[in-house]
């Protein structure tokens, strides 16, 4: 199975663990919340319940534990596990504004053919072991803590601002020769098939333009793509750059 990875939105950059956790927590937790006035709760000594508020949406968590080790890696690049767990860590730091406030970036949570979710990472933890004689460590088992997020309309989705790039102007046409036929591929036509992401990559060079695809091909769910599905995959030549 293909490592877990996370996938960075706004710039296309993919993070690979180096190994594959041995089990995945998820936790859902839904819009409720006890109903409260300026004074505090609502309540009164005839409930034998508080009286709920019903917010909707609701938070769903996942955790994860991620092995490093430096002996593991074929070539060695370093002896300090922390330049390959740092990264990660730089996912929970909040480097992006966006109206005014910081925000860690939106990741794509990958993994195999079945887990592809949007999400913020909320938290990150490190134990460190086997340090040298220099105190440096060479292994780290990392837990993340990644909140999901809503995927973003279908009616809004465009490339990343920072490539420039518009989808093909509405009207326009394309000679037949000029445009690529994909065929998903997968377990079988009922059966999730290649992330777009992954077809991005293969055909622009750049994951961060499986939004492009979606567009192009009239996917609202990107999640959602069967096995045996064609996607028409224009060339890049086609894109414009924004002013």
């Amino acid at each position: 199975m293909e490592r877990v990875a996370f996938l960075i939105e706004e710039t296309g950059q993919r993070l690979a663990a180096l190994l594959n956790p041995e089990s995945l927590v998820m936790r859902r937790r839904s819009g409720v919340r006890p109903r409260s006035s300026a004074t505090g709760r609502l309540t009164s000594a005839r409930l034998m319940d508080d009286p709920l508020l019903y917010t909707g949406g609701g938070e769903t968590e996942l955790e994860l534990d991620l092995l490093f080790d430096t002996f593991l890696v074929e070539p060695p690049v370093t002896t300090d596990v922390r330049d390959l767990t740092r990264p990660l860590w730089q996912l929970a730091e909040n480097a992006g504004i966006r109206e005014g406030y910081g925000r860690p970036p939106l990741v794509r949570f990958l993994w195999g053919k079945v887990w592809n979710l949007p999400g913020i990472v909320q938290a990150v933890a490190e134990r460190l072991e086997q340090f040298d004689q220099s105190g440096t460590p060479r292994r780290s088992w990392l837990r993340m803590r990644l909140l999901r997020s809503a995927e973003p309309p279908p009616s809004t989705v465009s490339p990343p601002a920072e490539d420039g790039l518009l989808l093909l102007p509405e009207g326009a046409e394309l000679a037949p020769d000029n445009v690529v036929v994909h065929e998903v591929i997968g377990a079988g036509p009922d059966a999730p098939g290649e992330r777009l992401e992954v077809i991005a990559e293969r055909y622009y060079g750049n994951a961060a333009l499986w939004r492009a695809i979606a567009a192009f091909n009239g996917i609202s769910d990107p999640l959602d793509v069967p096995a045996g599905t064609l996607l028409r995959i224009p060339p890049l030549s086609v894109f414009t750059r924004s002013s």
